[in-house]
């Protein structure tokens, strides 16, 4: 064998060699990031669910669990001594920089309870108030057709957030539609 041909076998093998451990390399990061993603997803989806059940125990203090409403989808029934006492569901609403996403608490006569946001993007120091106790405790114990959002503050309406009416307003109509649904499904139970 010439000193060429050598030279050109050891250049394939070096070649081979880096191809392999490549190979190799990405394989194992590919078992080691998909072992990761098994082992942190569960743990994500369960801190979900805590996340969850944590917003709805604070929306419904009295519950001592909360089951899902069959054929409603998102809709959560807060039971005490095995009865209905309250309805957790999903309520949105546009506000000024895009959905707001929340979580409405609501009784099971139709009125709301409180609601708590979930996700949402309006401006800092003004429309993010609407997580603030002083604008959500106006809603407790309010039937949807008190649900109207005004400036001048009333003993019944809903007094609009200063500099965020289009937030206030998102709110107020999302936990508005929300208690509705809840109105109207309580009312198909009677029946």
């Amino acid at each position: 064998m010439s000193h060429d041909a050598h030279a050109h076998d050891d250049k394939n093998n070096g070649i081979f060699k880096i191809t392999m451990s490549l190979a190799i390399t990405c394989f194992i990061s590919g078992v080691i990031i998909a072992g990761a993603y098994a082992i942190t997803e569960p743990v994500a989806a369960e801190q979900r669910v805590k996340a969850k059940n944590d917003a709805m125990k604070e929306l419904v203090k009295d519950a001592e669990s909360f089951k899902a409403v069959d054929g409603k989808e998102g809709w959560y029934a807060g039971i005490k001594g095995g009865k209905v006492i309250a309805y957790v569901v999903p309520a949105s609403g546009k506000g000024y920089a895009g959905k707001i996403d929340m979580l409405a608490g609501v009784t099971t006569d139709g009125k709301a309870i409180d609601f708590k946001v979930l996700k949402h993007a309006e401006t800092p120091g003004l429309g993010d108030k609407m997580v603030g106790d002083k604008f959500r405790k106006q809603f407790a114990n309010k039937d949807p057709k008190d649900m109207e959002v005004v400036k001048v503050p009333t003993d019944k309406n809903i007094q609009a957030l200063t500099g965020a009416t289009i937030t206030s307003r998102a709110v107020t109509n999302g936990v508005r539609e929300a208690v509705e649904a809840v109105a109207a499904y309580a009312a198909s139970q009677k029946k």
